[in-house]
């Protein structure tokens, strides 16, 4: 018995006869004609019949044609079929149908890709042709897109002009329409973008053009924004309902463009409603979507920083004038309630100041372009004396009543604290801080010299706070009068200790000395006086005690910061003086009182 291996030869025509059954049935399927579908066995017959009519020994060798008429059917049933049933429809409805179509498209594609899998696996392989898959959705491209992507694209964007007008549209139809533009590219957006995002785009600009022109006459600025960050949401939205998510940066750029950037100086300076009003009625909200606006285009925030900046220049001045008007009536007046219309300034200034910083905070966000702006306002307005006293001289004289026992703030220590800080951010705006430091040192020591200083933790919390804004050097001069005192009560206890223990060193009068160091402290004048002899007995045993503590110190004693407690014995009752030295020497000398 003998075998014939030799398989029987599949002619050309006979086999794709058999194969155009399988096709017309998967074609019926899909225009939805009643058909029972594949079953594993047609489908294995399909494609061992491709395999075998692959594999015969040439010229029987039928890769090239099959894989031509592979291409074929897919044209003949998109000119019989697709192109007439979307050519007959128009708008939604072809949007309907194209999207129907493309599906089924690509369930055929997947199906002759599979019947025709061997030509994939070899034939495609060596002549390095496109892909079965490939050339299906080529012939989509070729056939059908390239014949309805202008009315496609016009009848999506139509759609979305209408959503924009605030018609429900069926979005999911849109995505699956534009899904097509990003699949046809088969792996990159050219499609999408040139057939369809340019023109999107182009009608985006007109129709929010012609909305922004009509808008800007009839709108206050706060109704205008509301409009424009209300678009901008929305066509957020869009993107993420519908188009391709590359599209939105792009798409709200356009926006931006004919809503913001062609109008801000319009906006901004708008009669009753723009910036300037905003910031005068304290609209935070407003301020901070004007914010939100504008930070989203180039060089968007620098208008409203340059309108803030002059805003509140004006305002600092006003006070400035204020200021100098009620001085001008004090003194028109002669009151003697000197220094309040300048206090008064300073504390003005100080809320001024923590307006406009709370609306940097919280309306911009911090941003460095409105601390600038601030700043350069604060400048401004903060170096203009007010009725001959410079704005360091103010600022001294402010913090002096804030510290000293009896001053004219009554405020918690809470309170001060704050007040102090705040004093010390505005003297980062005064041009001449060492003529502040001047001031302030004179004031200090006479707070520290007369026990004038209400709390000592105040002291020297602020100095603190003033060698973080002005560095050490700034400070080292204060923060040594400050421990100056400190050592000088030590050194009153010792010199105390060092009577008790001594039996022939005695002044015979209660004596207490400050002893400064020279460097630290205003400059003070010396004078030689003719001290009684109690006094100067005082001085020489002082003397004695300093030697035994140091020998390399000289002692000078300004006597024009002395007092005296003297109580003088009268018919009535004795009454305690606090005089001077000055005038003590005068009374013991019997030339004055």
């Amino acid at each position: 018995m003998t075998m014939n291996n030799e398989r029987k030869v599949i002619e050309l025509e006979q086999g794709w006869n058999f194969m155009q059954k399988g096709i017309t049935k998967l074609k019926n399927l899909l225009e939805g004609v009643p058909e029972q579908h594949f079953s594993s066995e047609e489908y294995m017959l399909l494609y061992t019949t491709i395999y075998n009519m692959c594999t015969q020994k040439p010229p029987q060798d039928y890769s090239q044609q099959l894989y031509d008429r592979y291409r074929e059917s897919f044209e003949e049933y998109i000119n019989s079929k697709v192109l007439p049933a979307l050519r007959e429809k128009h708008e939604e409805f072809m949007l309907k149908e194209l999207v129907k179509r493309w599906d089924n498209h690509k369930i055929m594609v997947r199906w002759l890709s599979r019947f025709f899998n061997y030509l994939d696996r070899y034939f495609i392989a060596r002549r390095s042709l496109p892909a079965l898959s490939e050339v299906g959705l080529m012939c989509f491209r070729d056939l059908v897109y390239a014949e309805m992507k202008v009315n496609v694209k016009d009848a999506v964007i139509a759609l979305v002009d209408r959503e924009r007008e605030g018609e429900q549209i069926d979005r999911a139809l849109l995505k699956n329409v534009l899904g097509i533009f990003v699949e046809i590219g088969m792996g990159n957006m050219d499609a999408y973008e040139t057939d369809f995002e340019t023109f999107l785009l182009g009608d985006t600009a007109a129709y929010y053009r012609r909305k922004s022109s009509a808008w800007i006459q009839e709108d206050s600025c706060p109704d205008y924004m509301l409009k424009a960050e209300e678009c901008l949401k929305r066509e957020k939205e869009r993107v993420g309902h519908y188009l391709h998510a590359s599209s939105e940066q792009k798409l709200l750029e356009k926006v931006q463009h004919e809503l913001l950037t062609q109008y801000e100086t319009q906006l901004l300076e708008k009669e009753h409603s723009g910036c300037h009003t905003l910031l005068r009625d304290g609209k935070v909200d407003d301020l901070s979507r004007m914010y939100r606006l504008f930070c989203r285009i180039p060089k968007g925030l620098e208008p409203v920083a340059a309108i803030l900046r002059q805003h509140v220049t004006d305002e600092g001045t006003a006070l400035v004038k204020q200021a100098e008007d009620a001085a001008s009536t004090k003194k028109a007046e002669k009151k003697d309630t000197v220094g309040v219309p300048e206090q008064a300034f300073v504390r003005k200034v100080i809320e001024l100041h923590d307006m406009y910083l709370q609306y940097v905070s919280e309306c911009f966000v911090n941003h460095s372009l409105f601390h600038k702006a601030l700043k350069e306002a604060f400048e401004v307005f903060c170096n203009k004396g007010v009725a001959g006293s410079t704005s360091a001289e103010l600022l001294a004289t402010f913090c002096d009543n804030l510290l000293k026992k009896g001053g004219s703030e009554k405020l918690s220590d809470e309170a001060i604290e704050d007040t102090l800080e705040k004093v010390v951010k505005l003297l980062a705006y005064i041009s001449d801080k060492d003529l502040f430091a001047e001031f302030y040192r004179k004031k200090l020591a006479r707070r520290l010299l007369f026990d004038k200083s209400a709390n000592d933790d105040h002291e020297r919390s602020i100095l603190t706070k003033l060698k973080q804004q002005c560095g050490g050097q700034f400070t080292s001069k204060m923060e040594g009068m400050v421990t100056d005192l400190t050592l000088a009560r030590e050194n009153q206890s010792n010199f105390e200790e060092y009577l008790t223990e001594s039996t022939q060193s005695n002044p015979g009068i209660d004596l207490t000395v400050t002893v400064l160091t020279t460097g630290f402290w205003p400059s003070y004048k010396s004078s030689d006086l003719a001290l009684p002899a109690e006094m100067v007995k005082c001085v020489e045993v002082f003397k004695e005690f300093y030697q035994t503590k140091t020998k390399h110190r000289k002692l000078t004693w300004i006597y024009s910061l002395g007092t005296c407690n003297i109580t003088g014995k009268f018919d009535v009752k004795p009454i305690e003086l606090i005089v001077t030295t000055y005038q003590v020497i005068c009374m013991r000398s019997g030339s004055g009182f």
